[in-house]
C-alpha cells in the first residue's frame, strides 16, 4: 500500500503490532513514511545525511517505545513525527550538525579573507606617501601581485594561480615592479 493509501487506523494498529514485536509491521511504518519523515528531519537539520541518521534513530526509538503509544493521546502520524522532530532538535543542541565545508569553498573563504587583509594594507597607505604614490605608478596586475608576496605571504606559485598567470610571468611581473618601487623611491 502506498504511503498516501495508510490510515491513521492502520498506522496505529501497525505501531500496535511493533509494541509486540512485529518486525514486518515495522518495516510496512518505514515503507509508508520514511520519505516524510526524512523531509521533516531534514527541514530541522538542512542536511540530507543528517536527516537520514535522525530517522534511523527514530526507528530504533519507534521499535523500542512502540508500547507508549497511545491513540487517545494524538494521530499515529503524530506520534511518528514528535519522535523524528525530538531527534532531530537533541542533534541540533548536542552540536552534531556541523557544517561541513569542502576545500575548494573553504579556500575561497580564506583567500576572500586574504584578499581583504591584502587590499586593507593598499588602502591604509596615506594617500601623501611615497610607497603609496609608487604602487599606484605600477599596473593593477602587478601591484596586486606585489602585495599578495609583500603583505599576504603568498609564494610565487601561489600568486601565479590566483592571478591566473603562468608561474614564469608572475615572477617577472614581480622582480620587474620590485625593480621600479626601488627605482621609485630613490
Amino acid at each position: 500500500m502506498a504511503a498516501a493509501d495508510r490510515t491513521t487506523e492502520e498506522l496505529a494498529a501497525d505501531i500496535s503490532a511493533v509494541a509486540q514485536g512485529d518486525r514486518q509491521a515495522l518495516k510496512r511504518i518505514f515503507d509508508a513514511e520514511a520519505g516524510r519523515l526524512i523531509a521533516i528531519a531534514e527541514r530541522i537539520v538542512r542536511r540530507r545525511d543528517l536527516a537520514e541518521d535522525v530517522v534511523q534513530d527514530a526507528f530504533v526509538a519507534i521499535w523500542q517505545k512502540a508500547h507508549q503509544y497511545s491513540p487517545d493521546r494524538g494521530s499515529a502520524r503524530g506520534w511518528l513525527h514528535a519522535i523524528v522532530r525530538n531527534r532531530a532538535l537533541n542533534i541540533l543542541r548536542d552540536g552534531k550538525r556541523e557544517d561541513l565545508m569542502d576545500g575548494d569553498a573553504l579556500e575561497t573563504l580564506q583567500e576572500a579573507d586574504q584578499t581583504e587583509v591584502v587590499m586593507s594594507a593598499w588602502t591604509a597607505l596615506d594617500s601623501h606617501q611615497r610607497l603609496r604614490r609608487c604602487l599606484e605608478a605600477l599596473e593593477e596586475t602587478r601591484r596586486r601581485g606585489i602585495l599578495m608576496a609583500y603583505v599576504g605571504g603568498y609564494s610565487h606559485g601561489e600568486i601565479a594561480g590566483r592571478l591566473s598567470l603562468p608561474l614564469g610571468t608572475a615572477k617577472s611581473w614581480i622582480r620587474r615592479g620590485l625593480a621600479s618601487l626601488r627605482e621609485c623611491m630613490a
